[in-house]
């Protein structure tokens, strides 16, 4: 076999690997759209090397808000519980992803423009530009940003109130 049939192979298998994540969590999820009895469908998809599970509805979404929260508090937790779900199926510990109602993909888009937006202050004024505390997702979408403005970023502070600092090139 050679090296890149090899690699091919792997990447099948990680793609597989991460279906299954998907597949293992949108039966997750579906009992508990059950239990609560909301009315939701579920998408699964692989970004970014990480399985993506989307809740989404058909009626705008108002039913599903319950399973947001205040600032994304409960979506967070159902992930975490997401991720525990597929890991006591699998063994391994899973990078999933979970939306619901498309929450975390206006907050991807809001989050970006203002690490844009501080990118752009930090190129203008020359100083550094530190950030209210941001959730791991949240910190990422921001370093993603500053990177693709052609500057540095770095997370500092402990959990919870971890922050991003946008540095001068």
């Amino acid at each position: 076999m050679t090296e890149g049939t090899t690699s091919a192979a792997q990447g099948g298998d990680t793609l597989t690997r991460l279906e299954q994540e998907g597949e293992i969590a949108a039966d997750y999820l579906e009992g508990l759209l059950d239990i609560a009895d909301l009315d939701g469908d579920i998408d699964m998809d692989v970004e970014a090397d990480r399985a993506a599970v989307s809740i989404i509805s058909d009626s705008g979404g108002h039913d599903l808000q319950k399973l947001v929260g205040r600032d994304g508090e409960v979506l967070e937790a159902l992930q975490e519980l997401t991720r525990l779900a597929v890991h006591r199926e699998t063994g391994d510990r899973s990078r999933l992803m979970l939306d619901i109602a498309g929450f975390r993909a206006r907050k991807r888009t809001e989050l970006a423009e203002l690490g844009a937006q501080a990118a752009d202050e930090v190129k203008s004024t020359g100083e550094p530009v530190r950030m209210k505390p941001m959730t791991p997702f949240e910190r990422k979408v921001v370093h993603d940003a500053v990177a693709a403005a052609g500057l540095r970023s770095e997370s500092e502070g402990e959990e919870p109130q971890r922050f991003v600092v946008v540095l001068p090139a």
